[in-house]
């Protein structure tokens, strides 16, 4: 079986007066088997984690931008997100560049690329599933095997605007406050669009791929229970919710390959060591360019 990962990442690395918010983790297995979901925080915990998980042939799915090369204004992949997804899906890309200090992407891709992880653009299809070790074992470390595990940039926005499996017809609130509300009722209607989306999610168990939240405790914690009103909670199952997506929109790409997703900013300029920065975005044949 082929492991999942993917990364929901706090973009700031964290300094000695800020530090690092936490990041969502999980892992899925192409049956859609929940073998891990939780947090960290760092991106020296974030590297370690990978390296418990990762396995020959896994992909990585990372909310967060792992090659930037431009000195200022956006890269053509978030372009890209904007041009395809934002009518009327309303969803739009934040800019990331060079003279931005949160970058903590690029870190974690250098890191992994150490490891012996290797960048995907997404233009690739991955490598066929290579049998790997039981959950409850260490897998071998990354470059024992000459099928290495990869990773690749997502956003789960445009996973949930461009797999139909999830019905949208444009983005779910679940993030920011939706606008013109009374006060009073923005946390409500924000958990309440938490609450939609998981039980959307919560369907996915027979779909292909698969994704089945109730196979572990924690993933079952967020169908199980309301999504809470208060804002630290929240950020904490919303960060879990988005990693769970990562790895599920990482099977989405290793299974249904072009015919599933596209690759905005393939034709970016590559960086200097080759690397072509992009994002792996589902997408229906009407946001397709």
């Amino acid at each position: 079986m082929t492991r999942y990962l993917g990364i929901d990442l706090a973009w700031g690395a964290g300094t000695a007066g800020r530090p690092a918010r936490e990041t969502g983790l999980a892992v899925i297995d192409e049956t859609g088997t929940v073998l891990h979901a939780g947090w960290a925080v760092g991106v020296a915990e974030v590297t370690e984690w990978v390296s418990r998980w990762v396995a020959p042939s896994a992909v990585i799915a990372v909310d967060a931008p792992l090659v930037v090369a431009n000195p200022s204004g956006q890269r053509l992949c978030e372009k890209q997100v904007g041009q395809r997804y934002m009518s009327p899906w309303k969803v739009a890309a934040n800019s990331s560049n060079l003279a931005k200090a949160d970058l903590a992407g690029v870190t974690l891709r250098t890191l992994l690329e150490a490891d012996g992880v290797r960048y995907s653009d997404g233009t690739t299809a991955p490598a066929p599933p290579a049998a790997i070790q039981p959950a409850a074992t260490l897998p071998e470390p990354p470059g024992a095997t000459s099928v290495a595990p990869v990773m690749i940039e997502c956003y789960p926005f445009t996973t949930l605007v461009g797999a139909a499996e999830f019905g949208y017809d444009v983005r779910p609130r679940y993030k920011r406050f939706a606008r013109g509300l009374d006060p009073s009722a923005r946390r409500l209607v924000r958990a309440s669009e938490c609450d939609d989306l998981i039980e959307r999610m919560s369907r996915l168990e027979h779909a292909a791929p698969p994704l089945r939240l109730l196979s572990h405790p924690i993933t079952r914690e967020l169908v199980d229970s309301p999504s809470p009103l208060n804002d630290r909670a929240y950020k904490h199952r919303e960060d879990l919710l988005d990693a769970v997506l990562c790895a599920w929109t990482a099977a989405l790409w290793a299974v249904g390959g072009p015919d599933r997703v596209q690759i905005l900013g393939a034709d970016d300029v590559a960086d200097s060591e080759g690397r072509v920065p992009t994002i792996v975005a589902p997408a229906k044949p009407e946001q397709r360019r």
